[in-house]
């Protein structure tokens, strides 16, 4: 028999089977094959591509966060050193006030001393005339000398009403503030600044209460600068400052401390009083010409900085 042995058959079958499968169907199926390794290699690929963008983005995120940061800290640090210029522009006005305080209440002691000296002499120039004057009015002083000494004390007694014309005269001027202020103000013109700063703080004494104290002040600080003493018109503007703050003159007062301070070279405290200037009375005069001389000293400055 054709099929009698048992290996042959599905040898048999086999080959029929491959017989019915045609050539067409088999590329059909291999062509899908090689399509979808295909497909998946374009999406291995995809994948690594979105890998590598993914961490570039994630990168990129990064390095944008580090270079805010270092911009606000950058921000922070150059807020900070402004902060500290300001801080030292102040401490060094405040010790120069405090230095300048030690040294004048060390003057006026000075001052008392001397005046204390002076006081001890003509005490003593007193008691001596008086002793001289009691031995010369004892008894047995000669009476017709007496004579004389009334013809030599005639004339001074004439010059003393003439002195008390004047002192009369003056007197009215005191009396009356407008009268007084204007006759400061008139030495103050005429250049005589240590009779106009006697005239005015006589003044302010006399009227402590009256509207133009506070110019009053202002001519006392404008003479010492005309004289070059900026020191003491440093401190002159500053009694005004502080003791005056809504006074007409309170803009001027500061605009010419800040040029006091630059004219004893510290131009760093001037800096900080002209910035002030600017921040509270930005719409003035003095505001402007504030600015400029800020940009003076920026460019001073940036001159003598030594290059690195």
């Amino acid at each position: 028999m054709l099929f009698r042995s048992p290996i042959k058959f599905p040898l048999l079958c086999l080959f029929l089977f491959a017989g019915c499968v045609s050539t067409s169907d088999f590329d059909s199926t291999r062509a899908d094959v090689n399509d979808l390794k295909r497909q998946t290699f374009e999406l291995k690929k995809d994948m690594s591509t979105m890998k590598q963008l993914v961490a570039g983005a994630a990168k990129e995120e990064t390095f944008n966060a580090i270079r805010e940061s270092q911009t606000s800290l950058y921000s922070q640090v150059s807020d900070l050193s402004k902060e500290l210029d300001v801080l030292r522009g102040r401490f060094d006005e405040n010790k120069f006030y405090i230095d300048k305080s030690l040294k004048d209440a060390s003057t006026e002691r000075e001052l008392f001393r001397n005046q204390i000296a002076g006081l001890e002499n003509r005490l003593k120039e007193i008691n001596d005339k008086l002793a001289k004057l009691s031995e010369s009015s004892s008894p047995t002083a000669n009476p017709a000398a007496e004579t004389p000494e009334k013809k030599k004390e005639a004339a001074p007694q004439d010059e003393s009403c003439s002195k008390n014309v004047e002192a009369t005269s003056e007197e009215s001027i005191q009396d009356d503030p407008v009268k007084a202020y204007e006759a400061a103000y008139t030495l103050f013109e005429e250049k005589q600044y240590k009779e106009a700063r006697e005239q005015f703080n006589a003044f302010m004494k006399r009227f402590p209460k009256n509207s133009r104290v506070s110019s009053a002040q202002f001519w006392i600080a404008e003479s010492l600068y005309a004289e070059k003493d900026y020191e003491e018109a440093i401190l002159a503007y500053e009694t005004l400052i502080k003791k005056y703050p809504n006074s007409e003159k309170i803009v001027a007062a500061s605009y010419k401390q800040g040029l006091s301070f630059m004219e004893i070279g510290d131009k760093k405290t001037a800096k900080v009083i002209f910035e002030k200037l600017i921040e509270k009375y930005p719409d003035t005069k003095q505001a402007k010409l504030a600015k400029e001389k800020i940009a003076e000293i920026d460019k001073k400055s940036a001159k003598t900085k030594p290059k690195r």
